[in-house]
């Protein structure tokens, strides 16, 4: 009787060791597919796109045969795939163990004789197994651009709204030579890919959302399209001079606009008109020893929005300086900082500091920061640092500067704030602190291009309609 017994659970043990290396084959069989779309955003010419993966997943207890995995576009499509490390368009008979998967990985390329305007690409990929079909679809917005690794500047150039901008190794505008980029044209540039600004340049936006200039990081896609630190930023070295910045939106920098020393000669270095600078890493503005005169400037959501030290010469008028803490950045410095100094090797060198500040804003929330704006100073030179007519958030008033008309520690009431959402309009709504609480200026329209009051305008960088 032991023996039967023992015989009789060898068996079963043999039969249900068999069934497991059966294959299934009924068209009831599980198989669950991890994604029925994969969606790409803008793709730019030549660079491809990051891959995109899906599983496929047996989800029997037996092995199941894939008859078939085939990109339908086959050699002649815009799609790439690689199953689980084996590129081609068509495999057949493949073998998924009991609870087991296999991963494809797609790449989309975008033809470069393609039209000029965005186009999408479509393919699908089609999955067969006892008898049934599954597709993924492919969906992807391609664009043609011009693609300019390591450019240098040597001689005046202009720059239209013809087809986008990619900056790949780095772009450089020699000394003495003019870069002029007309309204709407788009830049993106690569994660190393600074744009080094020896001469000039000079920005001609307009006020129309499709007729601004951007400047932005090259990868499109979720979620590295909203983080900050995507490529390295703007920077005007000592030779540069004469740039003019209008209706320029400016995002993701590291460090979106960096400035040292004086320019040649009695403009300043840097103006903005217009301009919005937003989600830099580092820095929305580090000016060292520099000049700058900025008009309906947003200075946005920045770990330092604006960062002048070691002396220079600065006029901000009607401009918003502003951080609420999010999943980006954390809001540990104040929103302006101003120094005559830096240390080298614990020394103070000073610089003459000069600096008027009229109808702005300096707000900050959700961080740890008390004082949104702190000015030092070391030594006995120059130092001059107006405030007038101003909204800003500070609990101990900073020593040797002048003020007048100071509104402090109300909150401005900025339209629509949603930091889970990474939605900000920084517009001003009925009944803030900050309206029509200007003094007269030379500004009259806002950042929006909309006009601002004969009377007393509002504080900031927009004018409440």
């Amino acid at each position: 009787m032991k023996k039967s017994g023992l015989l009789i659970l060898l068996s079963i043990f043999i039969i249900l060791s068999c069934r497991k290396e059966n294959f299934i084959t009924s068209s009831d069989a599980h198989l669950r597919i991890s994604a029925d779309t994969l969606k790409y955003d803008t793709v730019f010419v030549t660079a491809g796109s990051i891959y995109q993966k899906f599983s496929i997943v047996n989800e029997n207890n037996q092995k199941l045969k894939l008859t078939s995995v085939k990109l339908m576009g086959g050699s002649s499509s815009a799609y790439k795939i690689n199953v689980d490390g084996v590129s081609g368009y068509s495999f057949n008979n493949l073998e998924l163990e009991a609870n087991d998967s296999i991963h494809v990985f797609v790449q989309v390329n975008v033809d470069p004789t393609a039209a000029n305007l965005p186009f999408i690409i479509r393919d699908s990929i089609e999955i067969g197994y006892n008898g049934n079909k599954k597709n993924v679809q492919l969906e992807a917005w391609g664009q043609n651009a011009h693609f300019l690794r390591n450019k240098i500047v040597s001689t005046n150039e202009i720059w239209n709204n013809d087809l986008p901008y990619i900056i790949l190794g780095s772009l450089t505008i020699n000394q003495n030579q003019i870069l002029t980029i007309n309204k709407g044209c788009r830049i993106y540039t690569h994660a190393d890919a600074p744009i080094l600004v020896n001469g000039s340049l000079q920005i001609n936006g307009l006020k129309d959302t499709a007729d601004r200039v951007y400047f932005q990081g090259d990868r499109m896609d979720d979620p590295y399209r909203d983080f900050p630190g995507s490529w390295p930023g703007i920077i005007f070295n000592t030779t540069s001079k004469d740039n003019v910045l209008n209706y320029t939106v400016i995002k993701n920098a590291y460090q979106a606009i960096a400035l040292q020393d004086p320019s040649s000669n009695s403009n300043p270095k840097l103006t903005l008109n217009e301009c919005i600078i937003d989600n830099a890493f580092d820095a929305g503005i580090l000016s060292i020893n520099s000049s700058i005169k900025a008009v309906n400037s947003l200075i946005s959501n920045c770990s330092k929005n604006i960062f002048l030290v070691k002396g220079g010469d600065y006029e901000f008028t009607h401009c918003t300086a502003v951080t609420y803490a999010n999943r980006y950045i954390e809001h540990k410095a104040p929103v302006l900082l101003m120094s005559n100094f830096i240390s080298v090797n614990n020394t103070p060198i000073t610089q003459n500091l000069n600096a008027v500040f009229r109808n702005c804003i300096f707000w900050g929330e959700n961080g740890l920061v008390d004082n949104e704006v702190e000015v030092l100073k070391s030594g006995n030179g120059p130092f001059a640092v107006n405030f007038e007519n101003t909204l800003w958030k500070v609990q101990t008033t900073p020593a040797n500067i002048t003020s007048s008309q100071i509104i402090n520690n109300q909150s401005p009431q900025f339209d629509s704030i949603n930091t889970f959402k990474n939605y900000y309009n920084f517009r001003l709504k009925a009944g803030s602190p900050a309206l029509e609480k200007g003094v007269n200026t030379t500004t009259i329209i806002d950042l929006d291009g909309k006009p601002r009051p004969v009377g007393l305008p509002d504080l900031g960088c927009f004018e409440k309609q």
